[in-house]
Formats: C-alpha cells, structure tokens, sequence
C-alpha cells in the first residue's frame, strides 16, 4: 500500500496501498472520462480482494530466493564488486518482502469486515501501519539506488576496461552500499516524522467504537505542514523522478556498451581468437546481459510511476482519478521485481547455477564431480597435460 504526502498529491512509496479519500469518490474527474474513472474505481475493489493472497504468495517465494541469493553471492569465490552490490540487494529486497507478510495479512487476507482500511481497532497495529509506511520506503530507496549504482559499475567496467577494476573495487563498492543505506535513512527523516495517527469514534453494530487511523501530522498539528510540503518534493525528486531518469540514461548507455562489446568479441573471433579468450569474452556478455536485465525490469518497475509523478506535479487530480485506483497493481510488480532476481541468476549464470547446486543440493554433486573429471579427462593440451577450468576469481565484477 502507498500513503500519499496527503490525499491530493502523488503518492510516494512502492510497496503501499493509497488512502482511500473522500475525494476520490465524490469529486468528478477532471482527466478521464467518467466511464474510464469507475471503471478503474471496480478495478481497485475487484483487485484488492486477491492481492493480499498473490502478494503472499509472490513474497513467499521472494524470500526464499533472496535469501538463496545472499548465501550463494557471499561465497568466497563469488567475491567481486557486482556481487556484493546484487548481494546487499538482495539484502534489501528480502527486508521488504518479510515485511510486506504480515502486513498483507492483517488488511487484506484477514482485515475486519466492519472497517474501512486504514481504520483498525488495535493501537498496536497502528504503530505497525506506521513502521511499515516508513520501513518500506526506505529499502525501496535502498534498492533503487543500489540498482543505479550496479548500472554504473557495470558501465564503468565495459567503457574503462583498464580503470574500471580500480573505480569499482570491491572496497569501493562497500563504501557506496554503506552509504546508500545511511542516505536512504537520511531522506526519510522527514517522512517518519510526517505519518503520524488519530482517533476516530466509529458506530458499528449500534455500539460506540474507539478507532485508529492513519493520517498525516500535519493534519492534527498545522506546524508540520513545512515539513510535509518538503518531505513531497523530497521523495518525489530522490526516490522517484531522479531515480527514473538516471536509470533511463544507464540503460540506453548499457545497452549501447554491450553492443559494442559484443560486435568487437565477433570481430576478433572472425580474426580467429583464442579458445579460452573466446570462452572469457562470452562469460562477460553473459554477465553484461543479465545485469542489462536487472536494471531493465527494475526501470519497467519504476518508470510509469516516476512519468505519473511528474504529471501530478501539475495536475494533482490524477492522483485519486489514476494512481490511487493503480495502487495495488503497482505494488504487486514491485514485489515481483524484488522477487525475479533469483530467476535471473540462474538463467543467465553458470557458476551461480553451480554454486548454488554445490551449497543446497549436496545429493547432486558427487554425480556431477564424476562428470566434470570424465569431462576434464578428454580435454588436453598437445603434450597431453591437463587444461585447467577457466576461474574469474580476480575480482573483476563479473558473476560468471
């Protein structure tokens, strides 16, 4: 669920529903056709009555896969700069999906019948709602920018061959983790003091009820409206439209290197190549490719929220008529987005495949040892020695 700053500007955070506000239901809409408006209105309500089950579903597995992730990427042979960045992405994204557990339970699965969401009856899960409106945002930043700096490190190493092992070591690499963290907290201040909760007397069954909500301090203490007014432009420029753009020009600059790379590892093959530098060059198209994916799905993730911000700076009302009813839909990509990765490495990576066989199907690797030794015992040099397996164990930032 996504919480807006307040009920007639964007919202902000990924893996968040919006407010329901009044607005949304009583105000006629100024950008869309009155049949396109309520037809997005049933979307929301017929949605929301499965995502808290696919949502659970999608973080189940997440976890699972994220955590199988951390434990392969933080072998000691797997060490390099790109992975210890994938690792602590992965670090972020699994922090998000646990989370996201108990909170699709509790107002969607099992929410009450008798109140409108954020409405509950318990203070304890108030200050849930609240952890989670702040938690989430801050390792969505997290995996935001961690994702923007994979994009450049991997930049760095196919336009500056030489140099890039020394900007991107793994050094510097912990050092820009550790700082994207502490940022990502940082930025949020401003949030974590904005969301705040108030009671409601609610009648319900002919009883009086005392009733939580979630609401914005500013609303019951007008000397926060400063900083709700900042915290908006705050997030909408680190967390959604700088983000975007900079993930736009990564991309296409990737995407470009690659091309290039690949179309100079043809020319040199044509101008017969060696084997084992054959072999190297494909291993680190490989790798290019899958981090090209990840970055890909994580801009098809946030460019459609960050274009809808940009439009709601000057034209507030899509928010209730559009990027409200979208909330859940959005969210359910988010999680899927944090959950792919796994799916990726595995595609794409023959000695995560293998670690990761090595590490948690043990029953497979005596057979597959036999293999490799048989396989190994057929390739040999002219004066019948052995050849050695080709190993990237220099640090260089490829996965394979």
């Amino acid at each position: 669920m996504e919480y807006a700053a307040n009920n007639t500007v964007p919202m902000l955070y990924n893996v968040t529903t919006s407010i329901m506000s009044t607005e949304s239901t009583t105000t006629p809409p100024q950008y869309l056709d009155y049949v396109s408006y309520k037809n997005l209105q049933t979307l929301k309500l017929r949605y929301a009555e499965i995502h808290g089950y696919i949502s659970v579903i999608v973080c189940v597995f997440g976890i699972i896969a994220n955590i199988a992730n951390i434990v392969v990427l933080n072998k000691k042979h797997m060490r390099s700069s790109t992975n210890v960045i994938l690792m602590w992405l992965a670090v972020a994204d699994l922090c998000t999906m646990m989370e996201y557990v108990p909170f699709a339970l509790k107002f969607y699965i099992f929410k009450d019948p008798d109140l409108e969401f954020p409405n509950n009856k318990l203070y304890g899960w108030m200050c849930y709602l609240l952890f989670h409106a702040g938690f989430s945002i801050t390792m969505h930043s997290v995996s935001i920018w961690l994702t923007i700096m994979l994009a450049l490190f991997r930049f760095l190493y196919i336009f500056f061959p030489h140099k890039g092992s020394i900007y991107c070591s793994i050094k510097h690499a912990k050092i820009i983790i550790a700082t994207v963290f502490l940022t990502a907290v940082l930025v949020c201040i401003p949030n974590y003091i904005s969301n705040y909760w108030t009671k409601l007397n609610v009648v319900i069954d002919d009883k009086n009820l005392t009733v939580y909500t979630f609401t914005q301090r500013k609303d019951v203490d007008p000397r926060f409206i400063i900083i709700s007014e900042f915290n908006y432009w705050l997030q909408s420029i680190l967390i959604k439209l700088v983000p975007c753009f900079l993930l736009t020009v990564l991309t296409i600059l990737l995407i470009t290197a690659v091309h290039k790379a690949h179309k100079r590892h043809m020319h040199l093959k044509s101008q017969g190549m060696r084997r084992d530098d054959a072999e190297k060059h494909q291993e680190h198209f490989r790798t290019n490719v899958m981090l090209l994916a990840v970055v890909i799905l994580f801009l098809i993730t946030e460019l459609p929220q960050g274009i809808l911000t940009l439009l709601m700076i000057f034209m507030e009302a899509l928010h209730a008529e559009l990027y409200s009813p979208l909330g859940d839909i959005l969210d359910i990509v988010a999680l899927l987005n944090n959950a792919i990765n796994f799916v990726l490495y595995c595609t794409m990576s023959q000695q995560f495949r293998t670690t990761f066989v090595a590490t948690f199907c043990r029953c497979f690797i005596h057979e597959q040892r036999r293999g490799h030794v048989v396989q190994k015992s057929l390739v040999t040099t002219k004066n019948g020695t052995h050849v050695a397996d080709h190993v990237d164990t220099a640090g260089n930032g490829d996965m394979v």
